[in-house]
Parts: C-alpha cells; structure tokens; sequence
C-alpha cells in the first residue's frame, strides 16, 4: 500500500526558493530547502515548466501524478512530493493514466546540478546502468557501489536499480504509444531484459498491461515510420529556440557525418551496440521528432538522453529567461530570442577532438578540417536512408591523424596526443564527469587551455553557468548588446548572470556580426557569409587580437578568431 505523507524536507530534498510566489527548480543557490505549500501552490496552478521535476502521489488513489495533471487537486492531507518517479514506484504508487507522468521531459536539474546524485542520474540515463550494472556506474562515479546506493535512496528516494527501471518504463511508453513496434521489439529497445520483465514492469508502474497502454494512443498521429524506422515525438519544455539550435547545428555539420537544415538535423553517431543514424526535424504541428535507425535495438534509450543532451531538451526555459530578462542590457536579446538552448554534445569524445581543432581558426575553417579529416579516417556506415561516415575514432587520429591535420605543427601533434590519451584510457571524458575535476584534467594537457576546456565542459556536461571571456565572437557580440567587451569588463559584467552564463553566451553569439548567418534559412546564409567583411572598428579589432587562448606549446600568432569549433 502506498505510504502517508512524510515532512517536506524527507520526500523532496532538490534545492528550490519561492520567486514571484512560484517555486523555481532551478535556483542552486538558495540555501533553504522548499516547503510544501510552495510545492502544493504549484500543483493547484497546475503550472507545467514543473512537469518533470517533481510528482505528486495521493495516497487516497495510489497514483502518482506531474504537476500540471487536469485532475481535481487532491486534499494535502492526502499528498507526497517524491523528486523522481522512481521513488514513487517504490512507494507503492502507479503513474497516472490521464496525465501519464512518465511522458514529461527530464529534470533540468541533473545538468544544473553538478554532485554526485546528478552525475549519477545523467549516467543512469545514457544506459550505464543497464550496460554495466550498478558496480560499473559505482566505478565511474568514485564510490562503492553500497554507498552510491544510500546517497541515490537517502537523496532521491530511490537506488540505482530502480532509476534505472524507471527510465526504461519511460521509454518503454513512449514506444508503446509513439510506435507500431511489436512488444518484444519495444521491451529490448526500451533496455529490458525479457519481455516478461517488461510486461510486468508496464503493469506495475502504469497500473495497465502494454496492449491497453498502446491501445490509449492517439488514433492517428499523422506520422508514418518507413520499415526499420524509429520515430517518436520528444517532449520539450517551450518556449524553445528552434531557429538558434538547427542554425547552429547547420553552421558547424561536418560534411559526410552530419547534415544540417532550416528545420532538421541528421547525423551518423556511435552507440555501444554498433552506428546509428538518427534526424531531429521540427513537425508542422510545432513538436520536435526523432526519427532513429540504430544497429542494436538496446541502443535506443542511450541515443534518446544523448540526443536530448544535443538538443538542451530538458533545460526550463521560463526559469532561465526570466533570470536573464531582469538586466536591461539583455532583456531585449532575451525578448528577440526567448527559450534560448545550449547545444550539448552527442559524443564526449569527439567533441574534445572538435574543439580543439577549431581553436583559433573561423567556423568554417573547422568545418573543412574536420570533413577532410573524416573523409581520410572516418567508416563509412549504411545505417541510415543513405551512406554516411562516422567520425574518426580517436585511436585513427592518433595513429593517422598527422597526415591529414594541417596548421602549425605543435598544435596537430596537441590534438594527436589528446586522441592518443583518449584511444589508451589514460584520458577518459564523460557526462557523468565532475566539473571541477574535468577542467583540471584537461587543462593539464599540452594544447588544452581555458578555452577549450570551458567549452567542453559546457557542451559535454551541460555545465548552465560557464563564461568564455577568451571567445571572441562572444566579446563582439556582448560590444553589439552595449556590454563591455574587453576580457576583465566582460567576465565582470557576466558575473551578475550567474548560475545561467551559458545561456548568456548563447545571446551573446548569437548577437554577433560574425554569426549572424547561424540564425538566417540555408539558402540565404551561403550569401551572408560571402559578403565581403567591413572595416572593423579599432576597438572591434583590440577584441579579435587579445585573450585569444594559445597553448604554451604555440608560438606561431593566431591567423583567426576562436569561435566555438
């Protein structure tokens, strides 16, 4: 039977403070932990920015719900606020059928948050868990596997078992409701062992066995797979900066490995069971969708968190726009743009190897490199409607990579010995890496400096609040918002926006002359970057010739700017 409600503090322990008489989830810097009326106006408001954040279980019903749920508010006698669904499934509880808990986007919170509990909870989501089991993602956290297991169960009320059931009932559903997969396909792409399991698990969480859960979906969803085909529709929290993401994503595509458009994104990319191949494509009903081809089935729940990760899915828009609005100087950016995202990273190590080729030279001039690059050492795949290349593994760069690198010479043998590293183990870089700790690693490397390291901090740990003063497309487009561009007044004034600076960046690029074609359609952004450069300012020029990273090892002068990769 469900338990009763237990004190606030016990059951909810995410850090959150009351603004404008809402609670924001997002805040990490309130030192009081929220109480239970702040958490029981939400779910009257039925305010959906905390759809996934939290649920509610009523122990009257034995359900759980998210917090925008339609159905009458339950009395508070009657109340628990767990923080993950996990929690609830172990108390007893089953999700919700009319609100269906289980299909709200992820908590921003694991990305915010950088201690052990949220690095936990993003591995748990990529599939160590059902790869590895609790004893390898006890390794990759530090910690035995007994202690990371009270500190999941004293924080979240649930273990690492459990979370991980948890998020393959989830994706579980979505294939249920989202796909015309037989059950055996969608009980091993959803990361279960045997259909048994998954039929019982679908029963115990959503109180209904699969035929009836997939019988409760839209009639018609407009939306036909072809054969061997995967697509789902992926929740978001809105508003959400479409046009930002996919031009972003279309202005870095390397050639052969990623294929960018107004509206969509495709790409080749590693899973631990072989290549896969998927798109994001905006949907004329305004929903994003993934459509997905993958060598292994079981690959599907990883490709959907690294994907979400790509696409800064699960960050609260609201919350952030709303911290960066209250500064004059970045309201207006914030109105122009709002539900601005972060891109992340799909693959750790490749986006190391990236950046660091795209230190100090044009966007462009990264794209060739890394297609030239990709072309000479990259497998070409056939997973996908037609043939792509993979990325070079690093162990190709590091064997290879000197033949094909061009530039100055200490810089080729800097990224072919981070490959190196990466290729023997002696460098390992991950979602579920400590921040502080990474930065250190990476910095302890020839050729690796602020720059780069922040950078991949930010897109491979989702880090919400890194600051690149050495990025001069940043500064120049904080000189075009009316902010200090030098490097000691830029890191000054920025520092007022914490812990939200990554998405301050993302203004801050996208106000910039240089990037401007990262927001126009395909067809007109060829011709913007043509356009013949104008006499730039003195001080537009002090901008682009100081602070820009160079390793020790580099002697030879920056030839371009260090844009992001």
């Amino acid at each position: 039977m469900p338990v009763s409600r237990v004190t606030a503090v016990s059951d909810f322990r995410q850090r959150m403070s009351e603004v404008d008489d809402r609670v924001d989830a997002m805040t990490t810097t309130a030192a009081a932990l929220p109480g239970f009326t702040e958490r029981y106006r939400v779910i009257q408001s039925r305010d959906r920015r905390f759809d996934g954040q939290f649920v509610t279980a009523v122990s009257s019903t034995g359900i759980y719900c998210r917090p925008s749920c339609p159905a009458r508010t339950p009395k508070e006698q009657n109340v628990t606020f767990y923080a993950t669904s996990a929690a609830a499934h172990e108390a007893g509880y089953r999700a919700c059928k009319r609100c269906l808990p289980e299909a709200a986007p992820g908590s921003p919170l694991w990305d915010v948050r950088g201690d052990v509990v949220a690095r936990a909870m993003r591995l748990i989501a990529d599939g160590v868990v059902d790869r590895e089991g609790v004893p390898g993602l006890a390794q990759r956290l530090g910690y035995s596997s007994r202690h990371l297991t009270r500190l999941l169960q004293a924080e979240l009320g649930a273990g690492p078992l459990a979370l991980a059931r948890a998020h393959r009932a989830h994706t579980a559903r979505a294939l249920l409701v989202g796909t015309d997969l037989s059950s055996a396909d969608v009980a091993f792409s959803a990361g279960f062992s045997s259909v048994r399991q998954f039929t019982d698990t679908i029963g115990e969480v959503f109180g209904m066995p699969p035929r009836e859960l997939r019988a409760r979906r839209p009639h018609s969803s407009g939306v036909e797979a072809a054969a061997g085909e995967i697509d789902l529709a992926l929740p978001v929290r809105g508003p959400i900066d479409t046009v930002g993401l996919f031009g972003w994503m279309r202005a870095h595509a390397i050639p052969e490995v990623e294929v960018g458009a107004d509206a969509s994104f495709a790409r080749v990319v590693r899973l631990p069971g072989g290549p896969a191949w998927f798109e994001v494509r905006l949907a004329d009903d305004g929903r994003l969708r993934l459509r997905a081809r993958l060598s292994a089935l079981a690959d599907l729940g990883t490709l959907i968190s690294r994907v979400r990760r790509l696409f800064d899915l699960d960050a609260d828009p609201l919350a952030i726009d709303e911290a960066l609005a209250r500064h004059p100087q970045l309201a207006p950016a914030v109105a122009a743009i709002p539900g601005v995202r972060v891109p992340g990273a799909i693959d750790a190590d490749e986006m190391l190897l990236r950046a660091m080729i795209g230190q100090q030279i044009s966007v462009a001039s990264a794209r060739t490199m890394q297609g030239r690059l990709t072309a000479a050492l990259g497998e070409q795949v056939g997973v996908g409607p037609e043939p792509m290349t993979l990325f070079p593994t690093p162990a190709a760069i590091a064997e290879r990579g000197l033949e094909v690198l061009r530039g100055p010479a200490a810089r080729m043998r800097a990224i072919v010995e981070a490959a190196d590293a990466l290729a023997d183990g002696s460098l390992t870089l991950g979602f579920g890496d400590d921040g502080v700790d990474q930065r250190q690693r990476l910095l302890a490397r020839r050729g690796i400096g602020p720059w780069t390291a922040d950078y991949v901090r930010m897109r491979v740990l989702g880090d919400p609040d890194v600051l690149l003063p050495g990025d001069v497309a940043a500064r120049a487009g904080a000189a075009a918002l009316g902010l200090p561009s030098d490097p000691a007044g830029f890191t000054e004034w920025s520092e007022r926006l914490s812990p939200w600076r990554s998405y301050a960046m993302a203004h801050y690029w996208y106000a910039a002359p240089v990037t401007q074609a990262w927001r126009s359609p395909a067809e007109t952004a060829a011709v913007v970057v043509a356009r013949p450069r104008r006499a730039r300012t003195r001080r537009a020029a002090d901008v682009a010739e100081s602070d820009v990273e160079r390793p020790s090892s580099l002697t030879r002068p920056s030839t371009g700017s260090e844009t992001p990769e």
